[in-house]
């Protein structure tokens, strides 16, 4: 890929974990794009296939029929290091290492300035909490995150998501410990990104600010993507 674009398409997308089809598909025959800067918001109950659907994007999974593509070339075709170079995630168990918090901020990206660590950080509202720490970015996060909250961890994961400057920004519930009032002010500063965004929440507050609405059950998109601008739900 020579300029990236971060345009995402799902075309006739079939998914089974045996990789095979003989079990029963876990998505089906799905199509679905998001455009470049654009906010996807996917919705569905326990079970409807929204996980898998984002797993597919930088090939945790393989489909089984059909094919995902950046900027309309296969993921299949492409190294797994410049696909996934792409790519921000960040999900509901935030996942933090022993270290400093700038150093999990900078995980993905080691080579980032201090003043990008910290615009991230800002982006996911985590820069208020980190600087009211006695040692600041330099405080020691303990194994897996055990002197953080909940919050404070999945604000850190979104920073470090962000830090990378992806082209395609994956959040997979990954505001659910935050609280109402600090989710909408994450949700504000994501669309100053210039990523597209496929976001899977559980609160409709979450996806308000999507540019569409997209309902998934039993592996199928229920109704045309809705748009969230319009107040359709």
């Amino acid at each position: 890929l020579s300029s990236v674009q971060g345009r995402v398409a799902f075309e006739n997308v079939t998914f089974s974990y045996d990789g095979t089809g003989e079990k029963e598909a876990v998505l089906k025959n799905l199509n679905l794009v998001v455009e470049p800067g654009e906010e996807v918001a996917i919705l569905g109950a326990t079970g409807s296939g929204k996980s898998s659907l984002i797993h597919l994007i930088p090939r945790f999974y393989d489909v089984t029929e059909g094919r995902v593509t950046l900027d309309g070339v296969d993921v299949r075709d492409l190294p797994l290091h410049e696909l996934r170079a792409q790519m921000g995630v960040a999900l509901q168990e935030a996942v933090l290492f022993s270290g400093t918090i700038r150093d999990n901020i900078r995980y993905g990206r080691p080579e980032a300035t201090d003043e990008e660590v910290v615009a991230a950080a800002q982006a996911a509202q985590a820069h208020e909490f980190i600087t009211a720490l006695p040692a600041g970015y330099d405080a020691i996060v303990g194994q897996r995150g055990a002197n953080l909250s909940g919050g404070q961890k999945q604000r850190l994961a979104i920073a470090r998501a962000l830090l990378v400057q992806p082209k395609i920004l994956i959040l997979d519930d990954s505001t659910s410990a935050v609280d109402v009032e600090t989710e909408a002010k994450i949700q504000a500063a994501l669309g100053e990104w210039r990523a597209a965004r496929i976001v899977i929440a559980q609160r409709i507050s979450t996806v308000l600010r999507a540019d569409k609405i997209v309902v998934l059950g039993e592996g199928q998109v229920l109704v045309p993507p809705l748009s969230a601008r319009f107040g359709v739900i």
